[in-house]
């Protein structure tokens, strides 16, 4: 990625009655100084917009283009928009750029299978949406209005489709993940925005914002990671390389390179941990015990619930975990 940080692009803005701007679509970016207005190319958008009046939801499509300042506050819903579609298009990594405030920047949509809709006017608008379709094509079936969703950001995969990667539940990477070619998310797993994985990967579990999977990591079924978006926590988690974080299990500290942590074990920064030393046990000396945060993104770990005693501890693991190849190369 360049090291400027600016990036621009013209994008195609949903507005509503209100003048509220719903979302924003950018099918290109570049990262790098903007290029001055007379000198901007075409928005390539004309074949898209039949008219530039409100539709059947109350919503207008308008061309825009936009400069976001990464390291500057957010302007707008453009810009924020802008900064999501970075990430899911790998031109900006999760935590490189600024993010403050960005829920209060987006409206809150309602996300249909005809595109989004002001929360406000929705049941009026829907009823108007299914009737101009029964009028535009008679004699034919006629598809209601679904929801999707209801929340500030959207599926990744309405906006940006990342090479070389396998998502088999379109609703389950928000707009702002950064996927790496390779990665496969499964029906279960989750990736929100401003996180993701830096390589190859499997996530069967959740990947909570601000949290990065280093290559050759496996995210369990049913795993979960602490993020930062609620709760007060300020550790920005992340996982190393051909580290897994077992089925059912958690961390809320970071793991290094060829960590397991063993199903249904969550570590948190509080956690008490024996720490297993062979040679103070031949010795008959005691073992450590310290606090998870002082393991935290530490290399060749294994986490283990001791069966007999119910202590957790940490065991040195001599080789990180190997992916099987042929469920990614081939994405």
């Amino acid at each position: 990625m360049s090291e400027s940080r600016t990036a621009w692009g013209w994008g195609l803005a949903s507005v509503d009655e209100a003048g509220n701007t719903l979302d924003v679509w950018y099918p290109k970016l570049t990262v790098g100084e903007a290029p001055a207005e007379g000198s901007r190319p075409n928005h390539n958008f004309d074949m898209m917009m039949a008219h530039m009046e409100a539709d059947a939801r109350g919503v207008r499509r308008l061309p825009v283009f936009t400069v976001s300042q990464l390291d500057e506050p957010i302007a707008d819903a453009a810009d924020a928009y802008l900064r999501l579609h970075l990430m899911s298009m790998r031109l900006a990594k999760p935590n490189t750029l600024n993010l403050d405030g960005i829920f209060g920047k987006l409206a809150t949509v309602v996300w249909t299978n005809y595109g989004p809709f002001a929360t406000e006017t929705f049941a009026l608008r829907k009823m108007d949406v299914e009737a101009e379709r029964m009028r535009t094509t008679p004699g034919m079936p006629h598809a209601g209005v679904t929801v999707i969703s209801l929340d500030k950001i959207p599926r990744m995969l309405d906006y940006v489709i990342p090479s070389g990667v396998r998502v088999a539940d379109g609703g389950r990477a928000r707009l702002g993940a950064y996927l790496s070619e390779g990665t496969t998310v499964m029906h279960a797993g989750f990736v929100n925005f401003n996180a993701g994985t830096l390589g190859t990967s499997m996530v069967e579990g959740r990947i909570s914002q601000g949290v990065v999977v280093g290559n050759g990591s496996d995210i369990g079924g049913g795993a979960s990671i602490m993020g930062t978006l609620s709760g007060g926590g300020k550790h920005r988690v992340s996982i190393g390389e051909h580290s897994l974080l077992g089925a059912n299990a958690g961390i809320g500290i970071s793991l290094g390179d060829n960590c397991v942590v063993e199903a249904g074990l969550y570590v948190t920064a509080g956690t008490k941990i024996t720490v297993v030393d062979k040679a103070k046990q031949a010795a008959g000396e005691p073992l450590d015990v310290v606090k998870g945060a002082e393991l935290s993104g530490k290399d060749n770990i294994l986490f283990i619930r001791n069966s007999l005693t119910g202590a957790i501890e940490a065991r040195y693991r001599k080789t990180g975990i190997e992916l099987n190849s042929e469920l990614h190369q081939h994405n």
